[in-house]
């Protein structure tokens, strides 16, 4: 009889992200085939302390009164020692949860996705799915993801970035920078995700809208990013790395159609995980075969510029013309069952359990240290 590979799924975290990596990780557990997999899920709590997790997380939803939260268990925790987990009691010896093969980190956000697990899984010589240290740091940083696509030749669109320094004594220069960007204008955490602080901008008439937009920003992140608005579709593109030295692969576009009529000015943190009628998946995206061929390797070039692994999800914007502009890449897309990753994999032709194995392999066939 085959034996079962060992996974330690990780999930919960730090950032403000920390209900949706939950429901990510219901998704993934949901679907991975337990005949095949030997699940060892383990729950990080917002103040980062690492307990063993419900096998039972189906009930995870981002709708009703409560997000779901990782609860702490107060006096005992869970310990990564090489590949081993050890779950610790005070007064008592450490009971031992075994070795695990993989470790699947569904962690959004920072703390889990910007390269902070990954630094502790390479130390730990620990084999883990997803992008290395390098690529999620860069990933996970608008600004210098936006410096490494440009250092490449790849397309991007005008940005204003604002420090908390520049802000607070120099704001009259960020303001004659943010005026030459054309509106609207979109306001971000440059380090955050699920579109958690974000603000549309329309006017700059009254400043007052501007400087609410950056101070939602800034209760994810004191750096901001303020990028301009530009002509055209939102596209996406999942990226998975290639089996054996081979060249990375991409999906068929996809794109999130926001209904305005439903009250959503863009695809916000509402649209995105909770109304449920403001925005629509469709895969593939209803593309010129030209155009799409075109997301699809600027996908892969944004994929290699940064020296992503495993998997990625690439967002652009394509012109009426048919030109293609990068907005970003993340390293860590969303994972749920409704997620677009999975969604534009699946109208490629390959299912959602099959992507896990998949993303599994990729992880186990990775060469340790540097490469």
């Amino acid at each position: 009889m085959k034996q079962k590979i060992r996974v330690a799924l990780l999930f919960g975290g730090r950032s403000g992200e920390h209900p949706i990596s939950i429901v990510t990780a219901a998704g993934v557990l949901g679907a991975m085939d337990p005949e095949k997999y030997d699940v060892v899920p383990i729950g990080i709590t917002k103040s980062g302390q690492w307990v063993v997790g419900s096998a039972d997380l189906s009930a995870a939803a981002l709708t009703g009164a409560t997000l779901p939260e990782v609860e702490a268990t107060p006096g005992s925790g869970v310990l990564l020692s090489g590949a081993s987990l050890q779950v610790l009691q005070p007064g008592s010896v450490p009971e031992q949860l075994g070795e695990v093969d993989v470790v699947f980190p569904v962690l959004h956000g920072p703390y889990g996705e910007d390269g902070t697990i990954q630094g502790l899984l390479e130390l730990a010589d620990v084999p883990y799915v997803g992008c290395g240290v390098l690529a999620s740091a860069v990933g996970m940083d608008k600004e210098f993801m936006k410096l490494v696509f440009a250092g490449r030749g790849l397309p991007v669109g005008p940005y204003v970035v604002v420090r908390p320094r520049q802000w607070e004594q120099s704001r009259d220069d960020v303001l004659a920078q943010v005026a030459d960007l054309a509106l609207p204008l979109f306001v971000k955490p440059a380090r955050g995700g699920s579109s958690l602080g974000v603000t549309r901008v329309d006017d700059l008439t009254d400043l007052a809208d501007l400087e609410a937009a950056v101070a939602e920003a800034q209760k994810h992140d004191p750096k901001v990013i303020i990028e301009a608005g530009l002509e055209g579709r939102e596209i996406e593109c999942a990226v998975l790395g290639g089996r054996d030295g081979a060249a990375p692969r991409a999906s068929v576009p996809g794109e999130i159609v926001v209904d305005a009529a439903e009250g959503a000015d863009f695809y916000d943190f509402e649209a995105k995980y909770v109304s449920g009628t403001q925005a629509r998946a469709e895969a593939p995206a209803d593309l010129p075969a030209d155009v799409a061929e075109k997301v699809r390797q600027t996908a892969i070039a944004a994929f290699e510029a940064v020296d992503a692994e495993g998997l990625s999800r690439v967002d652009v914007f394509v012109s009426p013309a048919g030109d293609v502009v990068i907005n970003e890449i993340n390293t860590l897309p969303g994972f749920t069952p409704i997620s677009m990753y999975p969604k534009m994999w699946e109208a490629t032709g390959l299912s959602y359990s099959d992507l896990i194995d998949e993303l599994i392999q990729l992880a186990l066939e990775r060469p340790r240290g540097l490469r």
